[in-house]
């Protein structure tokens, strides 16, 4: 049995936050109740003002990310950003970063991601999505074939590893993995999605050079709210990415 699911945008965006509230701190991963970046929960952010977010991690006006700060915001917060030399790879694993984490609804992060990037996404009755419209942002193909969308991590569980996460417990790994207010998780063709790998933006940029600008506040969005790494080159090229934002 297949289902057309048809949601006003403000009460999809409502649904998303009461699934993600009861997770985005998984088994105390932040002691003082705020999020990754100390600066209060992600699930009950105040409505956005200059610099901030939507209300609620929602994509603001010509983005397609929750949780995406201003260029001024990010330049702000990329000069604050730890350089360091990238970590080891020791001790590794994609399992010690919990993936997809079930969201309710026989939905897990996933799904919600695809539902959330989408347009006219059609569900089977287990939450599977198997048809609807998506545009990557990498390289700004349009695809309505689910099965050809990934999402990706915007920092790879791997970076993050390397740049801070193999310091964590498990609990705050797999916030990290599936985070679906900051932006952290997006839809992209499986083929733009493999060609990044788990490269930093010094090594990989997006083919769609439109999408910089959302690239570079994304990431520095994310290594920020939970106080990652950076190097030297990978600074050098997100500061080139935020330059190409509109004043």
């Amino acid at each position: 049995m297949v289902r057309q699911i048809h949601v006003p945008g403000a009460v999809l965006a409502a649904a998303l936050l009461l699934a993600v509230a009861g997770c985005s701190d998984p088994a105390g991963t932040f002691p003082d109740g705020k999020g990754p970046s100390g600066a209060g929960s992600p699930t009950a952010s105040a409505p956005g003002g200059a610099g901030e977010p939507g209300a609620g991690g929602r994509p603001a006006g010509g983005d397609v990310l929750p949780g995406l700060v201003t260029a001024e915001v990010a330049r702000t917060r990329l000069a604050s950003l730890k350089v360091a030399a990238t970590g080891t790879m020791a001790g590794y694993s994609r399992d010690k970063f919990a993936h997809w984490a079930q969201q309710g609804d026989r939905c897990d992060t996933r799904e919600v991601v695809l539902e959330r990037d989408g347009a006219d996404v059609t569900r089977d009755a287990e939450c599977k999505a198997v048809s609807g419209r998506w545009k990557s942002l990498y390289d700004g193909a349009a695809v309505t074939d689910a099965g050809k969308m990934d999402i990706d991590h915007m920092v790879p569980l791997a970076e993050g590893w390397r740049s801070g996460a193999a310091r964590w417990d498990a609990a705050r790994r797999k916030a990290f993995a599936n985070d679906l207010t900051h932006p952290q998780l997006l839809a992209v063709t499986a083929a733009s999605n493999r060609s990044k790998g788990d490269q930093s933006p010094d090594l990989w940029q997006p083919t769609d050079k439109s999408s910089w600008c959302q690239y570079g506040r994304a990431w520095t969005t994310v290594k920020s709210a939970y106080e990652l790494t950076v190097t030297e080159p990978e600074k050098k090229m997100l500061t080139t990415m935020l330059d190409t934002c509109a004043s």
